[in-house]
């Protein structure tokens, strides 16, 4: 019987290179997200290289759409073996005084709110199948850095995603369930298309980095598929032994923040 993965955010960047990296390893993907052209486009690149995806439309910030949408993934496949919650936004990056409630409970709500539901809704799936693993894409902002300017709110969520982690370890291991983080640096994705920065000089901390902020590309940006390559590890039995563990996807840019 074919292993299944559900991933969210799978339309662009992490999300889509980790869903193509689970089918070519002989996954059946559930693509999540809410544009759906970017997840045709998705699954179109899947199915032409004879991969199975299918299609999940939901908000992951919605409880009845999420709770729907993982009930169509299994009457589609009877099974869930690996959840990638990655969807998530950059959000508003404002001084704490101009940051508004409403951009603030956006952010939580997306990333911090929209991990719980994803999490919750699929444990029974998971705990159906036996056991299985969970990968959370939180970041290296709010878990190994903190001079992103005015990014306060999303910070918060990505440390949120990371106590989360640790705090579920301990309580799906019982039931063979592993959970983990990956927590990228600096990513070739589209997720600044999701960033109101504002004020970045009254929250800017000057700083003359080292020439190159990823030392191990020379200063270039990682890539998605730097991120699913580690994602696809951490959904095999190769990590039988590793839950409740951030691993940071960053070349070593963290260390130099």
């Amino acid at each position: 019987m074919k292993r299944v993965a559900l991933v969210t955010g799978a339309g662009s960047g992490i999300g889509r290179a980790s869903a193509q990296t689970l089918a070519s390893e002989g996954y059946c993907v559930g693509l999540l997200g809410h544009s759906q052209d970017d997840l045709d486009a998705t699954m179109l690149e899947i199915s032409e290289s004879d991969g199975d995806a299918h299609v999940l439309n939901a908000d992951i910030a919605n409880q009845r759409q999420m709770e729907e949408a993982v009930s169509e993934l299994a009457r589609r496949y009877g099974r869930l073996d690996v959840v990638v919650a990655n969807a998530g936004i950059n959000g508003a990056w404002a001084p704490i005084d101009d940051l508004t409630l409403e951009e603030w409970n956006r952010t939580i709500s997306t990333n911090l709110t929209g991990t719980f539901l994803t999490i919750r809704a699929t444990v029974p799936l998971l705990k159906a199948a036996g056991g299985g693993s969970i990968i959370v894409v939180s970041s290296i902002n709010g878990t190994r850095t903190f001079t992103t300017p005015g990014a306060t709110a999303y910070t918060a969520t990505k440390a949120g995603q990371v106590a989360m982690v640790q705090q579920l370890a301990l309580e799906l291991a019982r039931h063979h369930i592993r959970i983990n983080a990956v927590c990228p640096g600096e990513i070739e994705t589209n997720i600044d298309s999701n960033t109101a920065l504002r004020q970045e000089d009254q929250t800017v901390i000057p700083v003359i980095w080292p020439d190159g902020q990823v030392p191990i590309t020379g200063g270039r940006p990682g890539k998605s598929s730097d991120v699913a390559d580690v994602i696809a590890f951490l959904a095999s039995d190769k990590a039988r032994h590793i839950t409740g563990s951030p691993i940071w996807v960053d070349g070593g840019q963290g260390l130099l923040r």
